[in-house]
């Protein structure tokens, strides 16, 4: 046991290191935007989601197309729930037990679910544990900056398979690596007019990231918490169904509210299976916070500030007042980018830069997604992080 404790710590050691030493960090990035060079896998397609026809139906043509690389994504959960139990009895009870927790999920998003396995013949259980793994192992970063002329702009780097099998041989996460073909661009309509636009994983009903037109722009991050997402999710099994998903909430804000207070108010003030941070712009200078929350209320508002010098907030996963854990500082070095950028010169080219850095862009950065809510405009970029470079 002294051993491995003792190759724990050297590991341990030797990340820490490496976070702040070339080649797993560098300097600033400059000239990635346009997306170009070995950073950039591709765009990001974009789908229509119908929220006029029945909930079943809305998911079909996105789907249809993206079914087989579902179906490699649910094999690789699969794979990795079987190497912790051989037996295969964890994914028999996930057949077995799941389909049962579908109906007691909120409408749409239950029926939306039952119509994604029916037309990806994925197994109900399977596509449900899908839609639960984000309330439990997303890392991300994100930021809000206005410019000097008080616009403001949007950016997220959205990280996910932390511990999720990692690939000895190609030094990458399965589990990351088989979500980025399942990434698109949404653009959710209601009598043939946009509603809202997000970047999502295909098959996946709840929202990370995304922008109402003309109003507020949102992405959550997660929060990492010993009161988290598995107590929360172990409640609801349970029977205890007070609190709602954190990203159903998000969908729910983004469909529904008017305003950035509106939205606001939603997200600080609803109760959650899971602790999280909203990241909210409006369409107003000044309008740009983050929202730390627990399960059950809100903990902290930090808000863009010009006169205190203020001019973005930032986000990983750790509480804004703490320092970061040791082995994850993605905070010091966006930051550094950030102020050397300067509020002058922020500008959607900059801040695809920032989030170009390593170890901003690591191994579990499975894309990019950039928002300017007076344009209306969402554009996303699927990423790699090429060797050397930070697991996470």
């Amino acid at each position: 046991m002294a051993r491995w404790l003792l190759l724990l710590f050297a590991a341990s050691l030797s990340v820490t290191s490496a976070q702040f030493v070339p080649p797993f960090t560098e300097d600033c990035r400059e000239g990635m935007y346009p997306p170009n060079g070995p950073t950039f896998r591709g765009p990001v397609s974009w789908y229509t989601i119908d929220l006029d026809l029945p909930p079943s139906k809305r998911w079909t043509a996105v789907i249809t197309e993206k079914k087989n690389d579902l179906v490699v994504m649910i094999q690789a959960i699969r794979d990795f729930a079987n190497a912790f139990v051989p037996s295969g009895r964890l994914i028999e009870l996930v057949d077995v037990a799941l389909p049962l927790m579908v109906d007691t999920l909120p409408s749409p998003f239950n029926e939306e679910i039952k119509g994604i396995a029916a037309v990806s013949g994925v197994p109900l259980g399977e596509v449900v544990l899908f839609n639960i793994f984000y309330e439990v192992f997303t890392v991300c970063t994100s930021v809000i900056a206005q410019d000097e002329k008080g616009n403001l702009l949007h950016g997220r780097n959205l990280d996910f398979g932390l511990f999720l099998g990692w690939d000895v041989k190609n030094k990458s996460w399965s589990i990351s690596e088989k979500l980025k073909p399942l990434v698109v661009n949404l653009d959710f309509r209601r009598n043939n007019k946009t509603v809202f636009k997000s970047t999502n994983f295909a098959g996946y009903v709840g929202m990370l990231t995304g922008i109402k037109p003309n109003t507020f722009t949102l992405t959550m991050n997660e929060r990492f918490s010993l009161d988290g997402g598995y107590i929360g999710i172990l409640e609801w099994i349970m029977g205890q169904r007070d609190g709602m998903w954190m990203s159903f909430l998000t969908r729910s804000v983004l469909e529904k509210a008017s305003s950035y207070e509106e939205a606001k108010i939603q997200l600080a003030q609803t109760k959650m299976l899971a602790p999280a941070y909203f990241i909210l712009g409006g369409n107003q200078t000044g309008q740009g916070c983050i929202i730390t929350r627990s399960r059950e209320l809100s903990i902290d508002v930090l808000e863009i500030d010009v006169k205190l010098g203020r001019w973005y907030v930032l986000e990983t996963n750790y509480d804004h007042w703490k320092e970061p854990f040791f082995l994850d500082d993605r905070r010091t070095p966006a930051m550094k980018c950030m102020n050397k950028t300067t509020q002058a010169n922020i500008s959607v080219k900059t801040l695809y830069d920032v989030l170009s850095t390593k170890p901003v862009l690591n191994k579990l950065t499975t894309y990019t997604t950039l928002m300017r809510v007076s344009e209306g405009k969402l554009e996303s970029y699927l990423r790699d992080c090429p060797n050397p470079c930070m697991p996470w």
